[in-house]
């Protein structure tokens, strides 16, 4: 937290209220606040720096200290309209300021220029809404660009001939390539394949003020003592508050978007530390809340104007919600890896990004990395051995 930020009255109708301050909050607070407009940013979380983080592994993976935690934000989940809907924890985000991109593995790649233009190239697919982007890869490239230089992204422009086309070149170069990164690699090239450096929002450099990487160990889940992780947290959240026009709203929980007499937004309602209501008055509200509670907190919202829920005229909100899912090989090898120590993965490939769907039988496709993300505790569950050393082998479906 940067010096005296403003403070806001509820009462106050600001500019923007923005919902959530992850990776698309944290942005958005920055353009709008450099950009002369007065913005209250409302976080169901902590505000947490770098003195909170730790590697303690309860506290982190078992206990939730950066994630939702079931006993506050319970979710349940169902297979079909049909059943009757069980609590447990089906939706897994950041739970603090500066949300999911505070312990993320960094990832940085593009889209490809297929993403946007999927339903155009493979027509209907049936049980889901498949469509295009209602813009292309070439409208969005500059602001790629943008954000890559902004928060700090370490990569090899050009190494893969698969990567779409980019207007610049990535600030920073790659980070070291670890030893399952190595193998990966030579593995790899045997067969054809094109692995290149992961582009990772982590810093390979120092820059602007910000520590490089120092290979701790504890990257996917943790927090980043050195701020070299490049979190909305890390790079962007502190630009706002130093226009003195932002204030960074923590532990509060927002449960609807309050609209006026004439259906216009007028704010947001949330719940403070103590359980009290409070209305943030606004010009706009704009909801950042992850793909699970966005949908829940415009459907929350209906009201005698809107009775299917907030921005839902097509009735498709809530609808065709996509997880993230991978595939995972882990094998023994001979020689000790010590791919414990650093980040989460240093290679990469998309030979299999875009796959024919007659010839594999389902859609889309995935990257493959090699990574050890596993930490100290885990070990032995996983039978490690003297002389030997675990180590993953990751495919992700797009």
């Amino acid at each position: 937290m940067i010096g005296d930020q403003p403070k806001y009255k509820t009462s106050y109708e600001v500019d923007f209220v923005i919902v959530g301050s992850g990776a698309a909050g944290g942005v958005l607070a920055k353009e709008l606040s450099t950009n002369g407009f007065r913005v209250v940013v409302l976080e169901q979380g902590p505000y947490l720096t770098e003195s909170d983080f730790s590697h303690d592994e309860i506290k982190i993976l078992q206990e939730g200290l950066l994630t939702n935690h079931p006993e506050l934000q319970p979710n349940t989940f169902r297979k079909t309209v049909d059943e009757q809907a069980k609590q447990q924890r089906a939706v897994a985000y950041g739970r603090c300021v500066g949300g999911t991109s505070v312990h993320f593995a960094a990832n940085y790649w593009r889209f490809h220029e297929n993403e946007f233009k999927e339903r155009s190239k493979v027509g209907a697919v049936a049980g889901t809404g498949l469509a295009d982007w209602p813009i292309t890869y070439a409208e969005l490239e500059p602001y790629y660009t943008k954000v890559e230089w902004e928060v700090g992204v370490s990569g090899l422009d050009g190494a893969s001939p698969f990567e779409p086309p980019h207007s610049k070149p990535y600030p920073m170069p790659p980070l070291p390539v670890k030893c399952s990164g190595v193998i990966f690699e030579g593995a790899a090239r045997k067969l054809g394949w094109h692995p290149f450096p992961s582009p990772l929002a982590i810093l390979s450099q120092p820059r602007q003020g910000r520590s490089a990487c120092v290979n701790c160990g504890f990257c996917w889940g943790f927090g980043c003592e050195v701020k070299a992780k490049s979190s909305s947290l890390a790079s962007v959240i502190p630009m706002a508050e130093r226009t003195g026009r932002c204030e960074i709203r923590p532990n509060c929980y927002v449960y609807r978007i309050e609209t006026g007499a004439t259906g216009r937004v007028t704010g947001a309602l949330y719940f403070d530390l103590q359980r009290n209501s409070h209305l943030q008055k606004a010009k706009a509200v704009i909801l950042c809340a992850n793909g699970a509670e966005t949908p829940r907190l415009l459907l929350l919202s209906s009201n005698r104007h809107f009775s299917n829920g907030l921005a839902n005229s097509s009735g498709l909100v809530g609808k065709y919600l996509m997880l993230s899912s991978a595939g995972r090989t882990v094998g023994l090898f001979e020689h000790p890896l010590n791919d414990y120590k650093g980040f989460t993965a240093s290679r990469v490939l998309h030979d299999f990004y875009e796959l024919d769907p007659q010839r594999v039988g389902f859609y889309g496709g995935g990257a493959l990395d090699a990574r050890f993300s596993y930490t100290p505790s885990f070990l032995p569950c996983l039978g490690s051995r003297p002389g030997r050393q675990v180590g993953e082998r990751v495919s992700r479906t797009l």
